[in-house]
């Protein structure tokens, strides 16, 4: 409760700081906070905003599950299998590092401007924090508890469901989140260079003709969308923590 308020202070400051930008600058690059509402109200009301949201969500969601899809077990599958793991590390490593807007022009030759190479481009930026944060979970089970399970003789996927993959519980919620991070910005790339629609959209429409006002409901919808993920990530992270304490019971 007390974090509530702190949080709801601190964002009456951040919007009283906003305020006296936009009474210092010209309104065509920092608009008053009653503007912004004001814009919110006009776009909602034309159904411009919920239409661009839906189409934003829809890709998004689509490319950050299948990330989760494949990023999660062949994670726990490289960290489990040590061997496999290491050989193929450094090639996950070397496609983590390369900008994944590198791909774009690539994309669009072979999937065209349609939903697809939105998706796919949104998957892989978010695929390689998860699939990384996942295989190093699975690299840090406690060894100690995994050749103490093995001494009493328990099996490999009692030892796996038990012991690793609670283990690497943490480090997989570190990757959802900053996947889902990358997946949210990507999104906007993607509608950027891609096909012109939705959110991204809206953005670049708005900031290439100046409404400021439309273009920080824009941005402000994107921060709103980065934080109910992440707090649904958190709940998640506090639901599985629970079955982590319960799993761990060799």
């Amino acid at each position: 409760m007390r974090i509530a308020v702190y949080r709801l202070l601190f964002l009456a400051g951040l919007i009283a700081l906003w305020w006296l930008a936009s009474t210092m600058v010209t309104r065509n690059l920092v608009p008053s906070p009653w503007a912004t509402v004001e814009a919110a109200q006009r776009l909602i009301a034309e159904g411009r905003l919920l239409t661009a949201l839906g189409d934003s969500l829809s890709i998004y969601l689509g490319g950050y599950a299948i990330a989760i899809l494949v990023g999660v077990p062949l994670g726990l599958i490289m960290g489990t299998i040590k061997p496999l793991g290491k050989t193929l590390e450094i090639f996950v490593y070397a496609l983590s590092a390369t900008p994944r807007v590198a791909f774009i022009p690539l994309i669009i030759v072979f999937l065209g401007l349609g939903p697809q190479a939105k998706i796919l481009i949104i998957f892989l930026g978010a695929v390689m924090p998860i699939l990384i944060n996942t295989y190093a979970g699975a690299l840090n089970s406690d060894q100690e508890l995994v050749e103490m399970a093995r001494s009493v003789g328990a099996k490999q996927k009692r030892i796996f469901t038990q012991i690793m993959l609670p283990g690497a519980v943490p480090f997989i919620i570190v990757g959802l989140r900053v996947g889902a991070t990358i997946g949210l910005i990507n999104t906007v790339v993607a509608e950027l260079y891609t096909a012109v629609k939705g959110l991204g959209g809206l953005l670049a429409i708005y900031g290439n003709t100046f409404r400021m006002a439309e273009y920080f409901v824009i941005v402000l919808t994107l921060a709103l969308i980065g934080v109910l993920v992440t707090e649904a990530l958190r709940f998640v992270e506090v639901r599985l923590g629970r079955w982590r304490r319960s799993e761990v019971t060799i």
